[in-house]
């Protein structure tokens, strides 16, 4: 499933109210009480949605033990965590009200129920289901342009895996990948993993620097990630994903449409308390993408709009 292209109105990084918005939230108390607002917002939405966060993020916590956090979450953090990887400085900023960003228990044990409440209004009628449809129209999309199925896949910024986890549902036989700057979330992947007895490799590595071999993937996919990234960093992404694919393999992007509808009518209040969680969301608005995969040496991408208020990009890496 994809969606036809609307002719869509400018960036909305470049309206007056989004620049009035960041005014606002240059005064730290101002910008500290948008990212408790927008928590607030979030957790009163997934209830009314069927997601019951806390209890969610509680049996998480437990991985059904009677301890309120299980000890084995500590033990699996060190097991995955690479001692030596220096963590760069865009990283070490408050993302998504946490004030830790990525580097905690907490955002990582909520990013599951988070990307259901984010993704459950994309359609009305999909509701907590609305996460899921919206990565089945990226993969729509990316089984129309890919013609041989790839063997080896790296997810890129794989988070707790829901990106990486319906790969493998797509591509059954190749071998997986998932890449995460935060070994919080990697240590809730593997959980995940162990759950459902799937076989992955996680590996706790930045996205623009992997430590992997080069041309050794025949797919890499950059899925809900660069709306948290700096330019500077995307670019750099772009061309690590370019580095470790194999001559004709494929990037995949999936994200945030900037010139959609639904972005150019938020309203003031509530683009406030988007962009109080979003730190870099400006930066990526104003990316021109597609010139940048073609600078970091792939072909012309396809663009196609999967969803109201997303887009996806596909670009080959030449023979």
């Amino acid at each position: 499933m994809s969606v036809s292209s609307p002719t869509f109105p400018a960036s909305v990084a470049n309206t007056v109210i989004s620049r009035l918005v960041n005014g606002v939230l240059a005064v730290p108390p101002l910008a500290n009480w948008a990212k408790r607002q927008a928590r607030t917002m979030m957790i009163k939405r997934a209830e009314t949605i069927g997601v019951y966060w806390r209890q969610e993020h509680q049996n998480l916590c437990s991985r059904g033990e009677e301890s309120a956090f299980s000890p084995v979450w500590e033990q699996e953090l060190a097991q995955l965590t690479q001692a030596d990887l220096a963590y760069p400085d865009y990283y070490l900023t408050s993302f998504h009200a946490y004030e830790e960003g990525n580097l905690g228990w907490m955002p990582a044990m909520e990013v599951e129920v988070a990307a259901k409440t984010v993704h459950a209004k994309i359609w009305p009628e999909a509701g907590a289901t609305g996460d899921a449809k919206l990565r089945q129209s990226y993969h729509d999309i990316l089984q129309t342009h890919v013609s041989r199925s790839p063997q080896h896949i790296l997810d890129l910024g794989c988070s707790t895996g829901l990106s990486t986890f319906a790969l493998q549902a797509l591509y059954s036989e190749a071998e997986i990948t998932g890449l995460d700057l935060s070994p919080y979330y990697l240590a809730v992947a593997n959980y995940r993993s162990q759950q459902k007895n799937r076989a992955i490799t996680w590996m706790h590595a930045a996205a623009e620097n992997t430590r992997l071999e080069a041309r050794s993937f025949d797919l890499v996919s950059l899925c809900l990630v660069a709306h948290e990234l700096p330019q500077a960093a995307t670019r750099s992404v772009l061309r690590e994903a370019y580095r470790v694919l194999k001559p004709g393999g494929h990037f995949a992007f999936m994200d945030m449409n900037p010139k959609s509808e639904f972005l150019a009518k938020l309203p003031p209040y509530v683009l406030t308390l988007l962009k109080s969680t979003e730190p870099y969301l400006d930066q990526y608005f104003s990316l021109d993408l597609e010139q940048a995969m073609i600078e970091a040496g792939f072909e012309p991408p396809a663009v196609k709009f999967n969803s109201p208020r997303h887009r996806t990009l596909i670009a080959q890496r030449p023979e």
